[in-house]
């Protein structure tokens, strides 16, 4: 460079744009698009996803929970206010070995038995149940959104706790089922459903598509409740909270029946089940000693099987002949949203 050129640069104005230019070269540009935000996990709404596997409805088994997510199944939304763990699943896909329900249903790793004990809370809102189905047969209509199912003996349901409401209702019902544990022949099983909020099970339409009147003290679609159930030392503690609603609270012995004889079936049980001819008795040390675990999510009750077949359970939903798509596009699902949620050790009650 000679001497003329040095000096050119080194006039002021032109030595002040270089030293600019060089500047702008070393300092980080301002994007003018929004950085991605990271993905938000279940696990990172609610943080127990580590002790849990869980099964979609379209037959996906995931065994780790940890930053995982199965979108149109399991996953996290907002509703502007709070993130929410969503469980949607249709009426027809891929079940279980033992069921003819679909689910998108955590199962807990840990297995106890009712002497040990353990303990379950939720709080959740239903935001969908299927529209389509027979207003004859009791499981129409509902999910469950939390129960406890054995593992061992005839791995039957001590508990399960429903969501159901009929098409044309603003309000549903909240009730729980007790499934008897069986005396010999499991065929012969019935639940015993015991209302939360609004009907218990046993409230059914009189024909396909008529509907009992509204209950007034019901839960809408959308509207949150809570549930705590505790088992301790056999006993099956159980609350039910909900903002506006009555604090309803339940016990239940696991370790001694209350069905043991014929005489001893409710009048309900005779009068749902009896079509299907159960009417069984139940052990006498009911579950005492058998292994459970707890579930949690969304468990549809409504299918696709002929009401003809069994007129408690066979819900006769439309399925669109498995094409999960469309039953999302017309209705016929359920979709549960949990924003809390527990898992730990049975405690004492206050009651004992």
């Amino acid at each position: 460079m000679n001497t003329k050129t040095i000096k050119l640069l080194l006039q002021p104005p032109l030595l002040l744009a270089i030293i600019l230019l060089l500047n702008s070269c070393n300092t980080p540009k301002n994007s003018t698009t929004k950085e991605t935000k990271s993905a938000i996990y279940p696990n990172d709404v609610i943080p127990f996803m580590s002790e849990w596997s869980i099964l979609c409805g379209d037959g996906k088994n995931i065994k780790d929970l940890v930053n995982v997510e199965h979108k149109e199944f399991f996953y996290v939304s907002n509703d502007g206010k709070t993130n929410w763990v969503v469980y949607k699943t249709p009426n027809s896909g891929v079940t279980s070995p033992n069921s003819g329900n679909t689910r998108t249903e955590l199962g807990q790793k840990k297995h106890w038995t009712p002497e040990t004990g353990g303990k379950l809370t939720g709080t959740l809102k239903v935001m969908h149940v299927s529209t389509s189905g027979d207003a004859r047969v009791a499981a129409s209509y509902s999910v469950v959104v939390g129960q406890i199912h054995g593992t061992e003996g005839h791995q039957n349901e001590p508990l399960k706790i429903f969501y159901k409401k009929f098409p044309g209702h603003k309000k549903g019902s909240v009730f729980w089922n007790y499934e008897i544990n069986t005396a010999g022949n499991n065929d012969k099983r019935w639940d015993y459903s015991t209302a939360v909020w609004g009907y218990d099970m046993a409230v059914i339409g009189t024909s396909p598509a008529s509907y009992p009147e509204e209950p007034k003290d019901g839960i809408e679609l959308g509207e949150e409740f809570s549930y705590e159930v505790n088992v301790y030392n056999g006993i099956m503690y159980f609350t039910f909270t909900s903002k506006g609603h009555a604090t309803k609270k339940f016990t239940k012995d696991l370790t001694k029946s209350s069905f043991a004889k014929y005489a001893d079936i409710p009048q309900q049980v005779l009068t749902l089940f009896a079509a299907i001819g159960r009417d069984g008795v139940e052990k006498e040390n009911a579950y005492a000693g058998e292994l459970q675990n707890f579930k949690q999510g969304a468990y549809n009750q409504t299918n696709g099987k002929a009401p003809e077949t069994n007129i408690v359970w066979s819900t006769g939903s439309e399925t669109y002949g498995g094409d999960i798509a469309k039953q999302y596009a017309n209705g016929c699902y359920a979709e549960v949203w949990f924003k809390k949620a527990t898992l730990g050790a049975g405690t004492l009650s206050k009651k004992e």
